[in-house]
């Protein structure tokens, strides 16, 4: 399990980059993709530009997989734990949990065997256990309507932040093309 939380965390920072401070991102100055703020809130005081790669490393961990429970995600399903990872990375774990909430209440049948989800963003045990139901009823063909689902919902909300505040249009394309991947 380890290796496959490396191989995600490893994946994000290539999809985030080294350092930026773009004066046009909400997120301020980054390295990695962690965010001055978070940095902050971790431990992290030193200049952003020379950040470990092994402290965004220990960031990403602990905030973006150990707390909100999606290492228990990535024990069922890889692809569905990095599509929850990555969402969480940038629009916040809470955010991915609740998209993912959304979309097992929305595929949620009678005798299915779970019940419908609180949308609260926290994946606890009946998230944990209506994913596996839901994998088990489905197969791979729900795994992958699951994962569309997943990137529709990010892909509509990078929409709304640029609808809302159009100074962000300028990333639109980037984070579609980079982060909306749907699968074959």
């Amino acid at each position: 399990m380890s290796k496959v939380i490396d191989r995600i965390i490893a994946e994000v920072i290539q999809a985030e980059g080294g350092y930026v401070n773009d004066p046009a991102d909400r997120g301020g100055e980054t390295n990695y993709g962690i965010t001055v703020a978070v940095a902050r809130a971790n431990g992290y005081s030193g200049p952003m530009r020379s950040m470990p790669r092994s402290v965004a490393e220990a960031i990403y961990r602990k905030r973006y997989i150990t707390a909100p429970g999606f290492d228990r995600i990535a024990a069922i399903d890889e692809q569905i734990a990095e599509e929850v990872i990555d969402t969480g990375v940038n629009m916040g774990p809470h955010r991915a949990g609740e998209f993912l909430q959304r979309w097992l209440n929305g595929f949620n049948l009678p005798g299915s065997g779970y019940q419908d989800l609180f949308v609260d963003g926290q994946v606890g045990p009946l998230s944990i256990d209506a994913l596996r139901r839901y994998l088990s009823a489905r197969g791979q063909e729900g795994r992958l309507v699951l994962l569309r689902g997943l990137n529709s919902t990010q892909g509509n909300r990078y929409l709304e932040i640029t609808e809302n505040n159009k100074s962000q249009r300028r990333f639109l394309y980037g984070w579609v093309r980079a982060r909306v991947v749907l699968p074959a």
